[in-house]
């Protein structure tokens, strides 16, 4: 092959190469594609839900939020991203809490947990598929040296504000 043609062929293939981290980065992410949509709390007052987006610009965006006696008393800004290092994390900015990642110690088929063994509570972070319609989300860990789990079962909703609890 010439060189001019061999320096042709990089240069048609040069962008294509450039894209394969991302699209293999975007894989591990994509994996999390269950997760999208609008989730509803069958256990908590209308209104307490959780909302994840689709994947997109390599970051699944969630927002979370809780009613009591017809009032919001907690709401969770969230993120779904890989780091630096090229990990999964999950980035969580409580109401009145400071921000907190947790990394992506194990994705299943249609489950994820997250773990951060620095936090103060949680340490870790489940989400699991529960048939087609149903999350099964979980808190772990330790506070004041006992070891407590708080399980947040959701149902999928949908998301058009005109039909949501």
């Amino acid at each position: 092959m010439r060189p001019r043609h061999a320096a042709a062929i990089g240069l048609l293939f040069c962008p294509l190469l450039a894209m394969r981290p991302a699209m293999a980065e975007d894989a591990q992410l994509e994996r999390l594609g269950w997760l999208a949509g609008c989730w509803a709390s069958e256990k908590g007052e209308p209104g307490s839900v959780e909302h994840w987006l689709p994947l997109a610009g390599g970051t699944m965006l969630g927002i979370g939020r809780t009613v009591k006696n017809g009032r919001t008393v907690e709401h969770e800004f969230l993120q779904i991203r890989l780091n630096a290092e090229g990990k999964v994390v999950y980035v969580a900015l409580p109401s009145r809490q400071k921000e907190a990642t947790f990394v992506a110690t194990s994705i299943g088929e249609r489950a994820v947990t997250f773990e951060n063994p620095e936090h103060d509570f949680p340490q870790r972070i489940l989400y699991k598929a529960v048939g087609e319609a149903g999350l099964a989300a979980r808190i772990e860990g330790t506070r004041n040296g006992a070891t407590r789990g708080i399980d947040f079962p959701m149902k999928r909703v949908a998301c058009d504000p005109a039909s949501s609890p």
